[in-house]
């Protein structure tokens, strides 16, 4: 075969691309759950394409591109055989074999976010090995390696149905026998919202998994040595933004019309699939069907969250069943309507029959009951094995910690325990005191404690949004310290409701603003009518003010106490 530079260079920039969407999932994922954890689910989506890729070399790839047969491909470890039948024109080997080994990679990654915060990371492994090894490369064959779905004429340009909706499939699986998260759902059944810790992380991922799209798509053209390959990419490129830009838009609209509010997480979630669901017919659709695309996605994609959440009680934390299997599943369906007829038959809306549609249809079918099958059989094995589900006290707790030993993901942003090397033991031992030098000390005059003088402390709950006009209140009339805390809280009222992906959130705690206060020479009167005239607004949540007496103050550094101890140095 006659290599061709820039067919080979185009494949591998693909491939690059493709891989760099770990990094969005893993973002996504982490964002849209717990801080608790965040280091299990970097750690999944690390060692899913780590375990992947040689079990994709070993057995995967042949199984999925060897041999001539309608329904599996060969046993080929190690892939030594001739695939040169099947290699796009002008691309080597091992180019190819990278780029399907990433795409088999992105399959397995899926299942991580609807099974987080209480899968066993050892069952995780086994069951990432298991989509990789046979799952994805046997459905994969059907459709991609020359089987009886190809011979059909099924079109899957990219992976809506091969690599999105296997992995969905999967995910719902897992998902469905693994129960929910402790706490998600009331005694009646009723779900509760469960917040992710960290939606910047997840808008990061989804811009990645953006961006990256356009090699998962773009590059599965696989050349660019041909004036119809550079114009098919153009189209994928444009096909693949204007369907997740306007299912975004789709998405804001409705989610705006159901809870009084843009939600951002279902936005986000309409985002990836407007991108799912283009992906099978970017190369074969208009402009004006991969728009129409994307408003059906997003409008979707927001019941979907809903159905699998309310109806029937499926925990997925990120949206992965109603992004990749139910977005994936309808992309390639809808393409037997918006096909133009350019690289596939016409759809129905371009004068095309049900032929096409049909076959469509009758892939999506078979690939799913055959994932569901082989997956079930997998998970049910898994959990009467090793078990497939971390324990009650190890969810609670977290798997950051029970499963990987460590403490906290955010080190730098949480209050550690003081951990010591094995057999060692810390030295509580106080540092020797060093006196300051005369002439680096402050003054102090020494005066005998007042007790002339009430101490009261005086405790405000407010408004995050009010804190600065109060502070600079406060220390207009003259108050020198305090103490400010970040706490959550709520009063009988129990908050305004609010919706988190169609969920409402149980208000009952909201982040408020506390500042205490000890005063003595300021009338406490007049702290608190200051203090209610800059909080008040008139509505619901407006705060408390506490008041309490204080028995004595002690300044540590000079040993002054009571009045004295409150004063500023003169």
């Amino acid at each position: 075969m006659e290599y061709s530079a820039v067919n080979t260079m185009w494949v591998l920039i693909g491939a690059a691309l493709v891989f760099f969407m770990q990094a969005g999932f893993s973002m996504c994922e982490a964002g849209f759950t717990r801080a608790k954890n965040t280091g299990n689910i970097l750690m999944k989506n690390l060692m899913d394409f780590c375990i992947g890729t040689p079990c994709f070399w070993l057995f995967g790839f042949g199984i999925m591109f060897g041999g001539s047969s309608a329904i599996i491909g060969t046993l080929d470890p190690m892939i030594r055989g001739d695939y040169s039948a099947i290699l796009p024109s002008g691309v080597p080997l091992w180019a190819y074999v990278i780029f399907q080994t990433v795409f088999c990679a992105t399959a397995a990654t899926i299942v991580s976010g609807a099974m987080a915060e209480r899968t066993k990371f050892s069952a995780y492994c086994i069951y990432s090995a298991a989509i990789s090894l046979f799952i994805y490369p046997i459905s994969g064959h059907w459709i991609w390696g020359g089987g009886w779905l190809a011979q059909l004429g099924f079109h899957d340009f990219a992976g809506s149905t091969c690599v999105h909706m296997v992995g969905g499939i999967c995910a719902m699986v897992g998902a469905a026998i693994l129960g929910a998260r402790i706490g998600k759902y009331d005694k009646d059944g009723k779900p509760r919202a469960i917040l992710g810790h960290n939606l910047t992380f997840a808008a990061l991922g989804v811009f990645i998994l953006w961006f990256c799209w356009f090699g998962f798509n773009g590059a599965s053209t696989v050349g660019m040595d041909s004036d119809e390959l550079i114009e098919r990419a153009g189209l994928v490129f444009f096909n693949t933004n204007i369907s997740d830009a306007v299912a975004c838009c789709a998405a804001l609209i409705v989610t705006w019309l159901r809870y009084g509010k843009p939600d951002v997480s279902m936005t986000y979630n309409a985002a990836l699939a407007g991108l799912v669901g283009i992906t099978a017919g970017c190369d074969a659709v208009e402009p004006l069907g991969a728009a129409v695309m994307g408003v059906i996605f997003g409008i979707v994609i927001v019941f979907s969250v809903e159905f699998f959440d309310k109806v029937l009680k499926i925990d997925d934390p990120v949206g992965a069943i109603s992004v990749h299997d139910v977005c994936g599943a309808l992309g390639t369906l809808l393409l037997g309507f918006f096909a133009s007829g350019s690289s596939t038959e016409p759809g129905l809306f371009y004068g095309g029959g049900l032929h096409f549609l049909g076959i469509q249809a009758a892939g999506v079918l078979s690939v799913a009951a055959y994932t569901a099958v082989v997956i079930t059989v997998v998970f049910t094995l898994i959990k009467h094995t090793i078990g497939l589900r971390a324990s009650a006290a190890d969810e609670l707790a977290g798997l950051d910690i029970s499963e990987h030993g460590l403490l906290t993901a955010y080190a730098g942003f949480a209050m550690l325990p003081d951990t010591v090397a094995s057999g060692s033991e810390p030295d509580l031992t106080p540092p020797p005191f060093e006196p300051v030098p005369d002439y680096e000390a402050v003054p102090v005059e020494r005066r005998r404690a007042s007790g002339e003088h009430k101490l009261t402390k005086v405790e405000i709950i407010c408004r995050e949004g009010r804190f600065e006009a109060l502070k600079n209140a406060l220390t207009g009339i003259g108050i020198t310290g305090m103490t400010v805390s970040h706490v959550l809280g709520c009063g009988i009222q129990k908050g305004r409701p609010e919706y988190y992906r169609g969920v409402q959130v149980e208000a009952a705690l909201l982040p408020k603003v506390q500042v205490d206060i000890v005063v003595s020479k300021v009338p406490v009167r007049e702290v608190i009518e200051v203090a209610k005239k800059v909080l008040y607004t008139g509505h619901i949540g407006d705060g408390k003010i506490f008041i309490y007496d204080v028995e004595n103050a002690v300044k540590v550094r000079t040993g002054e106490e009571g009045y004295d101890a409150l004063q500023d140095v003169e």
